[in-house]
């Protein structure tokens, strides 16, 4: 397809980068963005630091795009905040480039199908173009597209405070006393949370940065705690790589976290699933099956994202049952098997599914899996264009190399990636899931253990 239109769901640093991939690639992108401006997911949460520097946030295409412009490329090697990221990088791609004539804000996809065809009827429907519904403000809008790639993330669709993956008993009813993701507990929020007890329920980086942030919110104001409340047995399994993570702000950020619940900064309660919540004499009780209850101020719930998966109802998705990723990606990422921050470098072949024409990328198509990294997005809208385009030597082809967290386990048992025994390209489907092996043994290496 040379000439034809491919709908990117998602303003997001992927489906920019996507958008300016199609550009060079002579197709026609339309951006459609639920927010009312570009990136408005990462503007909820642009107080904080990003793990990777400037070298790995800015796609190749996107920065050629900018770059008669006059865009002046930050310091590869300083680590931006959401904000900067914004101001430096996404508002000039989204607003100096082509690409402001692309994409239509306040455009929120409501459906997706083949037009003329449900998704029970399969003669012809590879010829039939898409057609997605959304709506902008002014009632439903049809637009109709030759491919889609849904990268429209999962930040609005977070996890619930309940071990079971469903609410917990009362949450709903206590919202205004709960929020969700990363909030700015010492900038936007800090009246939220100054002088409060705040408990935070997670074992991600989001929870760990936010524990962080409450300790020094501490130091400035008097009577503030933060309690973490760790699902797991084990808080070291939170500290991460430390030293051998080679994206050192990865690594720094669990060293420092650490430090603080050793010097008994944080308090800790693990093995706390909670199922309850309830009102107590004006604050908050967050129980764990009746026998352990914690009484707070406010609670933060950092357990993760879940993709929104309504508006694809009519679409023939290949889809992990558990991870809610495409089938051939979700082995590569599932925390049940392993824990490695770093996945290899994958694109159209993981990404396809039995719907032709429609990808899913960027976070969302990691599902409920947590440790997905921008670069990686880039690289598979990079593919997945060149899949679109029909060049599919550029979709095999793989063009990143990744940074590794230094530790990881697989099926339980510790690895140590710094020997090289992560990363690498698959040299054929049925091999994907050790595809580290394979590339770990032609270097000379022990392989990564897959069985």
């Amino acid at each position: 397809m040379s000439d034809g239109t491919v709908a990117i769901i998602g303003a997001g640093p992927v489906g920019l980068a996507a958008a300016a991939q199609v550009l060079e690639r002579g197709m026609s992108p339309i951006v459609l963005e639920a927010g009312p401006q570009a990136a408005h997911a990462i503007r909820q949460w642009q107080h904080v630091q990003l793990f990777s520097p400037w070298e790995y946030n800015v796609d190749k295409a996107a920065a050629r795009l900018l770059a008669p412009t006059g865009w002046n490329s930050p310091d590869p090697q300083s680590y931006p905040t959401g904000g900067e990221l914004i101001d430096r990088y996404l508002d000039p791609l989204a607003t100096r480039t082509p690409l402001r004539e692309a994409i239509r804000t306040n455009s929120r996809v409501t459906a997706i199908s083949r037009a003329g065809f449900d998704k029970a009827k399969t003669k012809g429907r590879e010829q039939a173009p898409f057609e997605i519904r959304y709506q902008n403000g002014k009632g439903p809008e049809v637009l109709r597209a030759d491919a889609v790639i849904d990268v429209s993330g999962t930040w609005f669709s977070p996890n619930p405070a309940g071990s079971n993956g469903l609410p917990a008993i009362g949450e709903r009813e206590r919202v205004h006393r709960i929020a969700y993701g990363m909030p700015d507990v010492r900038g936007a929020d800090r009246a939220r949370y100054a002088g409060k007890t705040v408990a935070v329920l997670g074992a991600g980086h989001s929870a760990v940065g936010t524990l962080i942030d409450l300790v020094r919110l501490a130091d400035e104001v008097p009577g503030t705690q933060a309690i973490w409340l760790l699902r797991g047995a084990d808080p070291s399994a939170a500290f991460g790589g430390g030293r051998n993570d080679k994206l050192a702000a990865r690594g720094e950020l669990g060293s420092a976290f650490a430090a603080l619940v050793a010097a008994g900064r944080i308090r800790v309660e693990t093995g706390f699933g909670v199922t309850h919540l309830s009102d107590v004499e004006g604050r908050l009780a967050v129980s764990a099956g009746g026998a352990r209850s914690v009484d707070v101020d406010e609670l933060i719930v950092s357990t993760g994202f879940r993709p929104d998966l309504s508006f694809l109802s009519e679409l023939r998705l290949r889809l992990d049952p558990a991870i809610e990723a495409p089938a051939a990606l979700a082995p590569l990422i599932d925390p049940n098997e392993h824990s490695c921050g770093t996945v290899r470098p994958h694109g159209a072949r993981e990404l396809a599914h039995d719907e032709p024409g429609f990808y899913l990328a960027g976070m969302k198509s990691y599902g409920r899996a947590p440790t997905f990294l921008m670069m990686t997005g880039y690289e598979q809208v990079r593919s997945i264009v060149a899949d679109i385009a029909g060049d599919k030597e550029a979709a095999a082809r793989v063009e990143l190399v990744l940074p590794e967290t230094g530790v990881c386990t697989r099926g339980g048992v510790e690895l140590d990636t710094a020997a090289g025994c992560c990363g690498g390209p698959a040299k054929e489907a049925a091999s994907v899931c050790c595809a580290p092996d394979q590339t770990a043994k032609k270097a000379v290496k022990a392989g990564c253990g897959c069985s």
